[in-house]
């Protein structure tokens, strides 16, 4: 199965309680963090929320 690498680039200071939620439910709490998750369609819909938060690649 194909894998995601997902990176935050930006502060989480100053986003929503939701996008924040989002981001703790990738994996990621300071600026730098990655994690690898599964390429579905639960990780895209985390992912298209928090799009200007993060840098994704293929794993």
């Amino acid at each position: 199965m194909a894998q995601l690498k997902v990176t935050l680039t930006k502060s989480l200071i100053g986003a929503k309680k939701d996008q924040i939620a989002t981001a703790h439910a990738l994996g990621l709490t300071k600026i730098g963090d990655s994690s690898v998750q599964p390429d579905n369609v639960q990780t895209k819909g985390k992912v298209a929320k928090i799009i200007h938060l993060i840098e994704v690649s293929n794993a």
